[in-house]
This record gives structure tokens, C-alpha cells and sequence, in this order.
């Protein structure tokens, strides 16, 4: 990854530096370098609201690894599907599987131009790694896709993943959990399924959420949905869960015993991994 912050002039094809984009704002919450102005603005806005607020992009990513390597070690899953694979980071999925099995296959899904352009680059140095260019809200255009169809066995059990995802679908209130049921009912037998999602707690936490909710959805970037936990228990329905359930991201099978106490925005990002009987 660069150390130059991105300009206009430096943008990829395909890319308005003018808009802001998920990837690129998750991208600045986790003090990366390829984002823009604008990115930063979505990212500064919320700041105001919640001055913790990077740990809701830090919580989304320690989540991820945690379930991901879950995954690889207890089930044997040597194929994963995530959606809405974000830019690169530290401990990316297929840096997390194939340090345990380094055949595993993994196929990102995202439809941003800057994606997409470290995606071609990461191709030229993984074999067991593809990107596909699809809508992670279409569920038809993926399960259905040819590259998918070539590096995902879909009579095998596989990881599915979204990711820090379904929040910044913007439509129907009922939509998410119909995107999931589509894309869980394509799933075999045996497959594992992860989410995560920007939680509204119900409790003492509630109106900082909902501050957070009002600045992102409103902001240039647009979306940014804070759903209750039985909201997001909805998302996996017909699943198995694997114990806790879903549960803030920072109490899902942390690494270590907590010392130090949780701040405002940890309490409003929460996650959870499914099995399909």
C-alpha cells in the first residue's frame, strides 16, 4: 500500500474523488493512506459525534480476523466467499486462512474502482485469491457469477462472509434479511456464515448510535444503518449459531480478558457466526 495520500490526479479510472466510498472512509478509519478529502470529511463528521468512533472500523476488523481464523482452525472450510471486501489492511481474510492452509481459496466480491485496483495487483502474487466485480446486494449476480462459479465449489461447504456490510444498504428496512436468506438458501450444507453490523444497543448507548447513524447517512458517503440485536439475529435465520450468538464485537471470543473497560462506540458494533444445518 502507498504512503502517499491518493489525489485527483492520481485517482484510478472509474473513480470520483469528489464522492465518497465505504471502503475508502473504513479505509481512514483505520489510519490507511488510500483515501480522499472527502472520505475524510464522512470520517470527521462522526468523529464529532463520537470521538471513539474509529473503533467501530477497529472492532469490525479484530472481528473478522477472530471469526476467520475460527473458521480455518475448528471447521475445515477451505473456501470463502466475502462480500464487500474492503481495501487492503493488516490481517486481510486471505492472509488470516492461508497462514493455515495455504490452498484455501478466497474470492472477494466488491464493485469499488479503488478495490478493484488492488484487487488486480493482489492477483499477480496469489494463485488462490480472486476478486470479482459484482453488487454484494444482488445476490443473483454473485451466486450465479462465472468466476465465482470456477473458484467456489457450491456442492462443498464454504465461508460466507459479510462483513461491516449489510449497514450500508440503503432501501427497504427488510431488505438485508432478505439479501441473507437468498444468499444463505444457495449455501450446502455445512457452511459457515459471519456478519457484522453497526448495533443499536438499547440501552444508556442508544442516542450516541443513533448520532453516529444520523452523521453517516447524511454525510457524502451516505449509508450507515444501526440495527438492534434482534434486528440483526434476523439476518441469520435458519442458522445455527455458534456460541455466543451475536454479540458486540469486542465480547466475541476476545483474545484475552478485557482490562481495560469498553468506550461508547465498542458497545454499537456487534457480530456473530452461523452454521448452516
Amino acid at each position: 500500500m502507498s504512503d502517499v495520500t491518493p489525489t485527483a490526479e492520481r485517482a484510478p479510472v472509474g473513480v470520483d474523488p469528489k464522492r465518497a466510498s465505504v471502503a475508502r472512509v473504513y479505509d481512514a478509519f483505520l489510519n490507511g493512506k488510500d483515501n480522499y478529502e472527502i472520505d475524510r470529511e464522512v470520517m470527521n463528521g462522526v468523529l464529532k459525534v463520537a470521538p471513539e468512533a474509529r473503533d467501530l472500523a477497529t472492532e469490525n476488523r479484530n472481528f473478522l480476523i477472530r471469526a476467520c481464523r475460527f473458521i480455518a482452525l475448528q471447521t475445515g472450510m477451505t473456501q470463502y466467499l466475502d462480500c464487500g471486501s474492503g481495501l487492503p489492511s493488516a490481517e486481510n481474510i486471505h492472509q488470516v486462512v492461508q497462514r493455515l492452509d495455504p490452498e484455501a481459496r478466497v474470492v472477494y466480491i466488491d464493485n469499488d474502482p479503488v478495490v478493484l485496483a488492488h484487487g488486480k495487483a493482489l492477483l499477480e502474487e496469489n494463485e488462490y485469491t480472486h476478486f470479482v466485480p459484482a453488487d454484494i446486494f444482488d445476490p443473483q449476480s454473485i451466486i450465479g457469477h462465472e468466476v465465482v462459479r470456477k473458484y467456489i465449489d457450491f456442492t462443498k461447504p464454504m465461508a460466507f462472509l459479510q462483513l461491516g456490510t449489510l449497514h450500508h444498504y440503503e432501501g427497504a428496512a427488510e431488505r438485508p434479511k432478505e439479501i441473507m436468506k437468498e444468499f444463505i438458501d444457495a449455501l450446502p450444507s455445512g457452511s459457515y456464515v459471519a456478519i457484522s453490523h453497526f448495533l443499536d444497543p438499547e440501552n444508556e448507548y442508544s442516542p450516541v448510535a443513533r448520532k453516529m447513524e444520523e452523521m453517516f447517512r447524511h454525510s457524502a458517503m451516505g449509508s450507515g444503518t444501526f440495527r438492534t440485536l434482534p434486528e440483526i439475529e434476523e439476518l441469520f435465520d435458519g442458522l445455527e449459531m455458534i456460541e455466543p450468538g451475536v454479540t458486540r464485537c469486542a465480547d466475541w471470543w476476545p483474545d484475552g480478558p478485557r482490562i481495560a473497560p469498553l468506550n461508547q462506540a465498542q458497545h454499537c458494533i456487534a457480530g456473530g457466526v452461523g452454521r448452516k444445518p
